[in-house]
């Protein structure tokens, strides 16, 4: 499901910012349905970083999002982002493939809270002599 290549710290921090940015997207909406979106982005977007910082690249074949989530949680060594991204996972599935699901405003903030959390675990690891 991957393979190997070597990333420049620049395209590590690209794929940090575009997550960055899609958490301020999440942030922004008044629409639940689109922050949900933006917060799968988001951990999608960290899972590549975090990867990328291994240098790790993954292909895009069945499958490859739960790859990255696994991935994601092994190298941040935490199980919480296996669980609850692969519940997120799951409900996009289900809203792509059965028909649509609806997302509360109250299930929109705690999916919010939690890439806010990932996005600073994130940080930490993939630029730790970076000041905060």
């Amino acid at each position: 499901m991957f393979t190997s290549l070597n990333y420049s710290d620049k395209q590590i921090e690209k794929y940090y910012q575009a997550a960055a940015k899609d958490l301020s997207l999440a942030s922004s909406t008044s629409a639940p349905e689109l922050a949900f979106y933006a917060c799968f982005n988001v951990i999608i977007k960290v899972a590549m970083a975090v990867c990328a910082k291994n240098n790790l690249k993954v292909k895009s074949r069945t499958g490859h999002h739960t790859e990255l989530i696994n991935k994601l949680a092994e190298y941040l060594n935490d199980e919480e982002i296996l669980i609850i991204a692969s519940k997120i996972k799951s409900k996009r599935n289900r809203d792509l493939y059965d028909g649509g699901i609806e997302t509360s405003e109250k299930e929109a903030a705690y999916y919010l809270e939690f890439c806010a959390k990932l996005m600073k675990q994130a940080d930490t690891y993939l630029f730790p002599k970076r000041l905060l």
